[in-house]
């Protein structure tokens, strides 16, 4: 079995020793992201509903990247920092995943990287 890591100028440089993604045909296994504006490398704001779609922004550009969308994404694990944030996050989250429904689980957590409020990974079919 191959590997290949996938990267984008498009999306956030990692800030951890991990790739932004790893391709394992025909599956594409995304890093969490958190809503770092890839030009920066800083948080888009301190808004919930920003860094949501920044997140979403991201995610998209490195599944482009690895040969794959939103459409053939199988799993999602979303992190939030205030499960209060769950039902704001599931209207965002539905313009990007509209007819598509992977499966996915939803936590809170005490923290995230850069005090980001939502992190979110992922595991999707790749046409690579």
């Amino acid at each position: 079995m191959t590997l290949k890591v996938i990267h984008t100028d498009q999306a956030p440089e990692a800030i951890g020793p991990y790739s932004q993604a790893v391709l394992s045909a025909p599956l594409i296994f995304v890093s969490g992201q958190i809503g770092i504006f890839p030009e920066t490398g800083e948080l888009i704001s301190s808004d919930f509903v920003s860094q949501t779609q920044q997140v979403l922004k991201n995610l998209r550009q490195i599944l482009v990247e690895g040969g794959s969308d939103f459409d053939q994404v199988v799993a999602v694990d979303v992190f939030l920092t205030d499960i209060g944030n769950f039902s704001r996050f599931n209207e965002i989250y539905a313009e990007y995943f509209s007819d598509h429904r992977p499966a996915r689980a939803v936590v809170e957590v005490s923290a995230l990287p850069k005090d980001a409020l939502v992190e979110i990974k992922c595991i999707a079919r790749t046409s690579k």
